[in-house]
């Protein structure tokens, strides 16, 4: 993941993406650099819209809305926060799914 973050920081900041660059973002983060990874990371993003991928994985991956607690009603309405929080946390795990899934695409 950390050579892809490397990649995405790079991007970030308006560089090329180059196996230099990448190398010298992983060491600074003091990563051991595999240097057949950081060339297969961009050999793969030659001729990516990185922006489009991002945009496309953020689609893709819904925020879940969680609503504010009602206060201190009955224990009916604790049972009701209780399925909402197990469906939220299973709404956000898939909205992270998705988004990986998304991040993934960027290596074609």
């Amino acid at each position: 993941m950390e050579y892809i973050y490397a990649a995405m920081l790079l991007h970030k900041a308006g560089k090329d993406i180059t196996e230099l660059a990448v190398e010298a973002v992983l060491s600074a983060a003091s990563v051991s650099v595999d240097k057949a990874r950081v060339k297969a990371l961009v050999a793969a993003l030659q001729g990516v819209d990185i922006d489009a991928a991002i945009q496309k994985a953020a689609v893709a991956a819904p925020v879940a809305i969680v609503s504010a607690p009602s206060g201190a009603g009955s224990g009916g309405a604790k049972a009701d926060e209780k399925k909402e929080e197990k469906a939220s946390k299973e709404d956000q795990k898939k909205a992270e799914e998705q988004a990986a899934a998304g991040l993934g695409s960027l290596f074609g």
